[in-house]
C-alpha cells in the first residue's frame, strides 16, 4: 500500500505527465456524455430495448452502448478502424501503398490522410445502413427523407468527431486514443454485467455468493492467461559483427529479435466473427434457406457454432501472421546490417529458420486465441448471464489487457525518464509494441 501512495505521489509530481493524465480523463469523459446523446428525431423510449448478439452486439460494447442507443456516437470508431485495416492491407499488397510507406514522415501523413478520406467514406454508407435497419419507424419523430439525412449527418459528424478526440487524446494525453476510447465503450458495459450476475446469482435459484465469488476468481486468472498471450515472445538471439569506424569500434554485440506468440493481435478474431455473422444474416433475410446446420452456426453457444469459430480464427491467425511478419525482409535487413545468427548462415537459411520458429510459435499462439474466444460461449453454458460472459474471453478481453499495458507502460516511461522507481519493485511492463494501436491495427494486436 505504502508503494502504491508512492507511486500516485510521484506521478502526481510530474507536471508533463499529471497533465497527460488529466486531458485523457477529460476527453473519454467527453466521448461517454455523447454516447448518451440521442440522435435528433429519434424518440429513447421507443427504441427496442434488448442486447443486441453476433457483430452487432460486438459493435455495441466497442461503441459503449451507444449503438443500441442510437446516440450520436452510434457508430463509434469502427469505421476508422475499417479504414485503417484496408490501408494497410494495401501497403502490402498495392505497391503505390508500398512506396508510400518507404516515404517516412511524408508518406505516413500521406497514407493518415487517405485513412480519413475513405473513413468519411465508409461512415456515411453505414451510417445511411444504420438508420434503414436499426432504427425501428415507430422510434423516428421526423418523417423520411429528411430524418434520413439529418441522421446520417449527424452519425458522420459524430465518428469524426470521436475520430479527432483519439488524436488528440495520442496527442495530449497518455496512452493510444482510439484504443483508449474503444476501452472505454468496453468498461463501460462492465458495471451493468456485474449487477446483472448479482441479481442472477441473489435470485432464489441462483446459488447465492459462493458462485459468484467462484466467477471472479475465474475471471482472474483468465486475464492472468491473457496476458502471459499478449505478452509472450520468442526471443532470436542475433550476434552483430565488429566494425571499425574511426577510432571507435561498433557491434560485435549480441542483440535478440522477439517474435510474438501472438502477433496477429484480435484480428484473427475480428475476421472469423464477421464471417460467423453471415449465417445469422442468411437466416433472417432469407428465411427459406433455413436449416437445423444454420440455425446452429447462428447460436454462439452450440458445439457447431464454436467449433468453426476456433477454426477460423486459428486459419486468420496464420494468415495474418503471414502478411504481418516478413522473414526474407528480416533476414535481408540483419545481413545489410552485418548482422548474423549463431549458428545458421546469413541470406536464404535464416530466412528458413525465423519461418520455421514463427511456424511453431504461431500454431500454439492460434490455439490460445481460439480459447480465448470461445470462453464467453463455455462461461454461458455454465450459467453466467451473457452480459457478463462477454468479460471471460474474446476481443473485449483482448483489447482491455493489450491497452492497460500499453498505457501504463508509457506511465512508467516517464517515471524513469524522471529518475523514479517504476510501477513495480522488479521487473518492467511491457506493452504489445512500442507504438501499439487499436488492437491491432500497427500491431502488434487493436
Amino acid at each position: 500500500m505504502k508503494k502504491l501512495i508512492t507511486t500516485l505521489t510521484n506521478i502526481w509530481k510530474i507536471e508533463d505527465l499529471r497533465n497527460r493524465i488529466l486531458n485523457t480523463l477529460l476527453f473519454l469523459l467527453i466521448y461517454r456524455v455523447g454516447c448518451h446523446i440521442v440522435l435528433p428525431g429519434v424518440n429513447p423510449s421507443a427504441l427496442a430495448s434488448g442486447q443486441k448478439e453476433g457483430l452487432l452486439g460486438l459493435l455495441d460494447m466497442f461503441a459503449g452502448g451507444s449503438f443500441s442507443r442510437s446516440a450520436i456516437f452510434a457508430l463509434g470508431v469502427m469505421p476508422y478502424i475499417s479504414a485503417s485495416i484496408v490501408v494497410q492491407l494495401l501497403g502490402i499488397a498495392v505497391p503505390y501503398f508500398q512506396k508510400m510507406q518507404k516515404e517516412g514522415e511524408s508518406g505516413r501523413k500521406k497514407m493518415n490522410q487517405i485513412t480519413r478520406y475513405l473513413t468519411l467514406a465508409i461512415t456515411l454508407v453505414q451510417a445511411i445502413a444504420y438508420v434503414k435497419t436499426q432504427i425501428e419507424p415507430g422510434a423516428r419523430t421526423i418523417a423520411d427523407p429528411m430524418f434520413t439525412i439529418l441522421s446520417t449527418f449527424v452519425l458522420t459528424a459524430g465518428t469524426l468527431f470521436v475520430m479527432w478526440l483519439g488524436e488528440k487524446i495520442t496527442d495530449k494525453g497518455i496512452g493510444n486514443g482510439i484504443s483508449l476510447i474503444i476501452m472505454a465503450g468496453i468498461i463501460a458495459q462492465l458495471p451493468s454485467g456485474i449487477t446483472a450476475e448479482w441479481v442472477t446469482r441473489m435470485s432464489p435459484n441462483g446459488g447465492g455468493p459462493i458462485p459468484l465469488l467462484l466467477e471472479f476468481l475465474a475471471l482472474f486468472f483468465v486475464v492472468i492467461f491473457t496476458i502471459l498471450i499478449v505478452q509472450g515472445v520468442r526471443k532470436i538471439p542475433v550476434q552483430y559483427a565488429k566494425k571499425i569506424v574511426g577510432n571507435k569500434q561498433v557491434g560485435g554485440v549480441r542483440q535478440y529479435i522477439p517474435l510474438k506468440v501472438n502477433a496477429a493481435g484480435v484480428m484473427p478474431i475480428i475476421f472469423a466473427q464477421a464471417i460467423m455473422f453471415v449465417p445469422m444474416s442468411l437466416s433472417q433475410f432469407f428465411p427459406s434457406m433455413q436449416s437445423d446446420f444454420l440455425t446452429s452456426l447462428s447460436n454462439y453457444t452450440s458445439v457447431a457454432y464454436n467449433v468453426t469459430f476456433a477454426i477460423l480464427i486459428i486459419a486468420f491467425t496464420f494468415f495474418y501472421t503471414a502478411i504481418m511478419v516478413n522473414p526474407q525482409q528480416m533476414s535481408e535487413d540483419m545481413k545489410k546490417n552485418g548482422g548474423f545468427i549463431p549458428g545458421i548462415k546469413p541470406g536464404y537459411d535464416t530466412n528458413l529458420y525465423i519461418d520455421r520458429v514463427i511456424s511453431n510459435i504461431t500454431f500454439p499462439g492460434a490455439v490460445f486465441l481460439a480459447i480465448i474466444a470461445i470462453l464467453p460461449a463455455i462461461a454461458s453454458l455454465f450459467g453466467i448471464n451473457n452480459q457478463f460472459a462477454h468479460f471471460y474471453g474474446g476481443t473485449s478481453l483482448l483489447i482491455l489487457v493489450g491497452v492497460v499495458l500499453d498505457t501504463l507502460q508509457q506511465i512508467e516511461s516517464h517515471l524513469l525518464m524522471r529518475h523514479y522507481d517504476g510501477l513495480m519493485k522488479t521487473g518492467r511492463i511491457k506493452g504489445r509494441s512500442t507504438s501499439a494501436t487499436v488492437e491491432g491495427i500497427d500491431q502488434s494486436a487493436i
